[in-house]
């Protein structure tokens, strides 16, 4: 999987479980919302302060180490 800006949160989860950490880091902590698993990515962090492309960066970073 890579992740952009369009990926929806419910989705990366979904795919490695292990993101989760990534997603409390940011300050989403109801990352078991029906809301917040139907964001996407670039939402979820301007509704945190988050640079997207960073997470974007970390998360698929992460990704490719658990292939």
């Amino acid at each position: 999987m890579v992740v952009t800006k369009d990926t929806v949160i419910g989705e990366i989860l979904d795919a490695d479980n292990s993101t989760a950490p990534f997603f409390m880091q940011m300050g989403m902590h109801c990352l078991g919302c029906p809301a917040s698993r139907g964001e996407s990515l670039a939402d979820a962090c301007a509704v945190h302060g988050v640079d997207v492309e960073e997470m974007i960066e970390v998360l698929n970073q992460h990704l490719a180490k658990q292939q």
